[in-house]
């Protein structure tokens, strides 16, 4: 089944490879659905072909070479002409070991891929990401992002947050919300901009297409997440930990200026949970304020709810 994206404008996917197979492979999927397919047979040319025509998603197969894929994804991924919510995909032609996944992750990718694919799938994959990638550049635009790191500002987060809760309530679908701090102690080099900005940037690049992610504050983050109840929340929470872990060992910077912290709540049918976004927030919120008042505790709190006064 052919799922052709609907835009005014069709989406550019620069493909990195010198494989003509796996090329072949890749354009027999994306042509079909309404995508425009621009090749790269270097690592040079893959980056001079981003900086001429600013592509919606890219590709990269890690057998590319001069540079190598990683590399490239790497560049690319902090060059100004790529915005932070452009996907950017590394194919391998078999399953990606763990390490290579991680390595990919520190170098900007968002996702891995292994040949073959499930072309309908991979199409819908696709859609979702190039969507996401839009609203973000159009939240730009209208002067909801972040400038400093390409996440959300207030504004646009709760904008987008009642987006996602209505797209949960038709549903009577779960819905999260995952708010995380920066702990830090007094001189910590954790309130440096610089290293929040950095984590805030592995959060844009780990979180899932679907999901919105904010920065709320000079030292916390948000992320609402559709379809993700509780356990799927801590598991979103986890996930972003290791990223943050791994990207920051990379960058030979000190444990303690990334310790993160985390409150969060989820409801597991949005339409029955009478709740909205907002309110949401405001309950992952106080489960983080909880977790923060107890800092030998769990780094990761849920939202409880206060317990009702017993007449005397």
């Amino acid at each position: 089944m052919t799922h052709r994206v609907t835009s005014q404008r069709a989406p550019v996917v620069l493909f990195a490879s010198a494989h003509e197979w796996s090329f072949r492979a890749i354009e027999s999927v994306l042509a079909p659905s309404g995508y425009v397919v621009v090749r790269a047979h270097t690592g040079q040319d893959a980056l001079k072909r981003a900086h001429e025509t600013p592509p919606d998603v890219v590709i990269i197969d890690a057998d590319l070479t001069r540079p190598d894929g990683l590399s490239v994804c790497h560049v690319l991924r902090t060059s100004p002409t790529i915005t932070r919510g452009t996907p950017i995909l590394l194919v391998t032609p078999g399953p990606t070991p763990r390490q290579q996944r991680i390595q990919a992750i520190r170098a900007g990718a968002s996702e891995c891929l292994s040949l073959p694919i499930d072309a309908e799938e991979f199409a819908l994959r696709l859609e979702a990401m190039v969507a996401a990638k839009r609203d973000a550049d159009h939240a730009r635009d209208l002067g909801l992002v972040d400038q400093a790191t390409g996440l959300y500002n207030a504004r646009g987060f709760a904008r987008r947050a009642l987006e996602l809760g209505s797209y949960a309530y038709r549903r009577s679908a779960a819905l999260a919300c995952v708010v995380f701090s920066l702990d830090a102690d007094p001189g910590a080099r954790a309130a440096d901009p610089a290293v929040v900005e950095h984590v805030a940037r592995v959060f844009g690049a780990t979180q899932r297409a679907s999901d919105a992610a904010a920065r709320l504050g000079p030292m916390q983050l948000a992320i609402v997440a559709p379809d993700t109840d509780g356990a799927g929340a801590v598991r979103l929470a986890e996930r972003l930990a290791l990223a943050v872990e791994h990207a920051t060992t990379a960058r030979h910077l000190p444990d303690q200026a990334v310790r993160l912290r985390a409150g969060y709540d989820a409801v597991s049918n949005f339409r029955e949970a009478a709740l909205d976004p907002a309110g949401l927030l405001q309950r992952a919120t106080s489960a983080l304020e909880a977790s923060a008042a107890h800092p030998a505790g769990n780094w990761i709190r849920s939202f409880q709810p206060p317990r009702a006064s017993v007449p005397s």
